[in-house]
Protein backbone atom coordinates (compact mmCIF):
# COMPACT_ATOMS: atom_id res chain seq x y z
CA UNK A 1 0.00 0.00 0.00
CA UNK A 2 1.11 3.56 -0.68
CA UNK A 3 1.37 6.12 2.12
CA UNK A 4 -1.10 8.97 2.03
CA UNK A 5 -1.30 12.43 3.54
CA UNK A 6 -4.38 12.88 5.76
CA UNK A 7 -5.66 15.49 8.20
CA UNK A 8 -6.59 14.32 11.71
CA UNK A 9 -8.96 16.43 13.80
CA UNK A 10 -8.91 16.56 17.63
CA UNK A 11 -9.76 13.26 19.31
CA UNK A 12 -10.74 12.56 22.92
CA UNK A 13 -9.56 9.26 24.38
CA UNK A 14 -9.18 7.21 27.49
CA UNK A 15 -5.42 7.12 28.02
CA UNK A 16 -2.81 5.29 30.06
CA UNK A 17 0.83 6.41 29.82
CA UNK A 18 3.69 4.08 30.59
CA UNK A 19 7.01 2.57 29.66
CA UNK A 20 7.93 -0.96 28.71
CA UNK A 21 8.03 -3.42 25.91
CA UNK A 22 4.93 -4.19 23.87
CA UNK A 23 3.25 -7.25 25.36
CA UNK A 24 5.22 -6.89 28.61
CA UNK A 25 3.65 -6.76 32.06
CA UNK A 26 3.32 -2.97 32.19
CA UNK A 27 1.85 -2.78 28.68
CA UNK A 28 -0.67 -5.58 29.27
CA UNK A 29 -1.70 -4.06 32.62
CA UNK A 30 -2.35 -0.70 30.95
CA UNK A 31 -4.48 -2.33 28.24
CA UNK A 32 -6.51 -4.15 30.91
CA UNK A 33 -7.10 -0.91 32.80
CA UNK A 34 -8.27 0.91 29.66
CA UNK A 35 -10.72 -1.83 28.72
CA UNK A 36 -12.02 -2.16 32.29
CA UNK A 37 -12.89 1.54 32.47
CA UNK A 38 -14.21 1.62 28.88
CA UNK A 39 -16.44 -1.36 29.62
CA UNK A 40 -18.10 0.45 32.52
CA UNK A 41 -18.57 3.49 30.26
CA UNK A 42 -20.37 1.41 27.64
CA UNK A 43 -17.50 -0.24 25.80
CA UNK A 44 -14.67 0.99 23.55
CA UNK A 45 -15.84 3.04 20.58
CA UNK A 46 -12.77 2.33 18.47
CA UNK A 47 -9.79 -0.02 18.26
CA UNK A 48 -6.89 0.26 20.69
CA UNK A 49 -4.27 2.82 19.67
CA UNK A 50 -0.74 3.59 20.79
CA UNK A 51 1.52 6.62 20.52
CA UNK A 52 5.19 5.70 20.94
CA UNK A 53 8.50 7.45 21.64
CA UNK A 54 11.96 6.96 23.12
CA UNK A 55 14.06 9.34 25.18
CA UNK A 56 17.46 7.95 24.18
CA UNK A 57 19.17 10.32 21.72
CA UNK A 58 22.37 8.26 21.48
CA UNK A 59 21.04 5.67 18.99
CA UNK A 60 18.27 5.05 16.45
CA UNK A 61 14.92 4.40 18.17
CA UNK A 62 14.56 0.81 16.99
CA UNK A 63 17.94 0.06 18.60
CA UNK A 64 16.72 1.26 22.00
CA UNK A 65 15.83 -1.74 24.19
CA UNK A 66 12.09 -2.31 24.05
CA UNK A 67 11.76 -2.13 27.84
CA UNK A 68 12.73 1.57 27.49
CA UNK A 69 10.02 2.41 24.97
CA UNK A 70 7.44 4.92 26.20
CA UNK A 71 3.81 4.98 25.16
CA UNK A 72 0.36 6.40 25.51
CA UNK A 73 -2.25 3.67 25.02
CA UNK A 74 -5.59 5.05 23.88
CA UNK A 75 -9.22 4.12 23.36
CA UNK A 76 -10.96 6.92 21.44
CA UNK A 77 -14.33 8.02 22.81
CA UNK A 78 -17.32 9.08 20.70
CA UNK A 79 -17.72 12.29 22.76
CA UNK A 80 -16.10 14.17 25.62
CA UNK A 81 -17.45 12.46 28.77
CA UNK A 82 -19.62 14.34 31.23
CA UNK A 83 -17.73 15.73 34.24
CA UNK A 84 -17.17 12.96 36.79
CA UNK A 85 -18.03 10.12 34.37
CA UNK A 86 -14.49 8.75 34.14
CA UNK A 87 -13.96 8.98 37.91
CA UNK A 88 -17.22 7.05 38.47
CA UNK A 89 -16.20 4.46 35.85
CA UNK A 90 -12.77 4.02 37.48
CA UNK A 91 -14.46 3.46 40.83
CA UNK A 92 -16.84 0.85 39.38
CA UNK A 93 -13.98 -0.88 37.52
CA UNK A 94 -11.72 -1.01 40.58
CA UNK A 95 -12.93 -4.55 41.40
CA UNK A 96 -11.33 -5.74 38.13
CA UNK A 97 -7.96 -5.63 39.86
CA UNK A 98 -6.39 -3.56 37.08
CA UNK A 99 -4.60 -0.25 37.55
CA UNK A 100 -7.71 1.79 36.73
CA UNK A 101 -6.43 4.85 38.62
CA UNK A 102 -3.98 5.40 35.75
CA UNK A 103 -6.78 5.88 33.22
CA UNK A 104 -7.45 9.50 32.32
CA UNK A 105 -9.17 11.43 29.55
CA UNK A 106 -6.99 13.29 27.06
CA UNK A 107 -7.69 15.26 23.91
CA UNK A 108 -5.01 15.72 21.29
CA UNK A 109 -4.72 16.95 17.71
CA UNK A 110 -2.24 15.60 15.20
CA UNK A 111 -3.18 17.68 12.15
CA UNK A 112 -1.40 16.63 8.96
CA UNK A 113 -0.20 13.02 9.03
CA UNK A 114 1.30 10.40 6.78
CA UNK A 115 -0.57 7.09 7.08
CA UNK A 116 0.16 3.59 5.84
CA UNK A 117 -1.61 0.29 6.48
CA UNK A 118 0.89 -2.32 7.68
CA UNK A 119 -0.28 -5.88 7.13
CA UNK A 120 1.84 -8.48 8.85
CA UNK A 121 3.79 -9.11 12.03
CA UNK A 122 4.84 -6.19 14.20
CA UNK A 123 8.44 -7.39 13.78
CA UNK A 124 8.19 -6.39 10.10
CA UNK A 125 6.92 -2.83 10.67
CA UNK A 126 10.34 -1.34 9.96
CA UNK A 127 9.84 -1.95 6.23
CA UNK A 128 6.55 0.00 6.33
CA UNK A 129 8.14 2.76 8.42
CA UNK A 130 10.93 3.02 5.83
CA UNK A 131 8.31 3.43 3.06
CA UNK A 132 6.73 6.24 5.11
CA UNK A 133 10.13 7.92 5.61
CA UNK A 134 10.78 7.83 1.85
CA UNK A 135 7.34 9.32 1.15
CA UNK A 136 7.97 12.08 3.69
CA UNK A 137 11.37 12.92 2.18
CA UNK A 138 9.93 12.98 -1.36
CA UNK A 139 7.19 15.36 -0.25
CA UNK A 140 9.35 17.69 1.87
CA UNK A 141 7.81 16.56 5.17
CA UNK A 142 9.39 16.01 8.59
CA UNK A 143 8.08 14.49 11.80
CA UNK A 144 5.88 16.67 13.94
CA UNK A 145 4.78 14.48 16.81
CA UNK A 146 4.71 10.98 18.21
CA UNK A 147 4.58 7.82 16.09
CA UNK A 148 0.97 6.58 16.23
CA UNK A 149 -0.41 3.08 15.65
CA UNK A 150 -4.05 1.98 15.37
CA UNK A 151 -4.48 -1.75 15.96
CA UNK A 152 -7.17 -2.91 13.53
CA UNK A 153 -6.92 -6.55 14.60
CA UNK A 154 -6.30 -8.33 17.89
CA UNK A 155 -2.69 -8.59 19.10
CA UNK A 156 -2.91 -12.38 18.89
CA UNK A 157 -3.65 -12.41 15.15
CA UNK A 158 -0.77 -14.07 13.24
CA UNK A 159 -1.11 -11.46 10.45
CA UNK A 160 -2.20 -8.29 12.27
CA UNK A 161 -3.28 -5.12 10.51
CA UNK A 162 -1.97 -1.86 11.93
CA UNK A 163 -2.58 1.63 10.63
CA UNK A 164 0.72 3.50 11.04
CA UNK A 165 0.44 7.27 11.40
CA UNK A 166 3.11 9.94 11.65
CA UNK A 167 2.19 13.59 12.27
CA UNK A 168 4.18 15.79 9.89
CA UNK A 169 4.89 19.36 8.89
CA UNK A 170 6.60 20.93 5.90
CA UNK A 171 10.39 20.92 6.25
CA UNK A 172 11.96 24.30 6.85
CA UNK A 173 14.61 25.23 4.35
CA UNK A 174 18.02 24.97 5.97
CA UNK A 175 16.63 23.23 9.06
CA UNK A 176 17.72 19.62 9.17
CA UNK A 177 16.37 19.03 12.65
CA UNK A 178 13.30 16.96 13.21
CA UNK A 179 11.80 15.15 16.16
CA UNK A 180 13.47 11.86 17.02
CA UNK A 181 11.68 9.06 15.22
CA UNK A 182 9.71 6.80 17.49
CA UNK A 183 9.87 3.05 17.43
CA UNK A 184 7.37 0.90 15.67
CA UNK A 185 6.33 -2.15 17.62
CA UNK A 186 8.70 -4.34 15.57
Amino acid sequence: MTPQLVHCDPVTCLNVTGMGEPGGTEHVSAIGALYAVASVMGGPASPLEGRWWVEDNSRPPLEVPRDQWRWHLLLPLPDVPEPGAVEAAREQARASGTAVDRVQVVTFTEGECVELLHEGPYSEEKASLDVMETFMAEHGLVRNGLHHEIYLTDFTEPEPKTLLRQPVRRARIGNGSAARPAPGRG
